[in-house]
């Protein structure tokens, strides 16, 4: 069982600098959006049975959270971390020298 344990604990390395699929960033956005619609049911069931302040309170949460859901659900995918490397160098291109005009006489 040590030995399992040990292998747990190694670090994982990253083959490239490859994005997540549009399947799993949108997933992921997804998951967001259902969380922040969950806070806010819970918001507005929370102002129907309070009362004072905390009405108030969780009443304009229950207003303003579908907005800020709807920004994050659409801001887009999430910015790599870091370029991949480049997979080849390519040599420093230099101009042509210019044409020589051939005398016919």
């Amino acid at each position: 069982m040590s030995r399992y344990r040990r292998k747990q604990a190694q670090e994982v390395f990253e083959v490239s600098g490859v994005r997540s699929s549009l399947t799993d960033d949108v997933r992921t956005r997804t998951r967001k959006y259902a969380i922040s619609m969950g806070i806010r049911t819970v918001c507005f069931l929370g102002a129907i049975v309070t009362e004072g302040l905390l009405r108030w309170s969780l009443f304009v949460g229950a207003i303003v959270l579908p907005y800020i859901a709807v920004v994050i659900a659409n801001g887009g995918r999430e910015p790599t971390r870091h370029n991949p490397p480049p997979a080849v160098q390519l040599p420093l291109r230099t101009q042509l020298p210019p044409a020589q005009r051939e005398d016919r006489s």
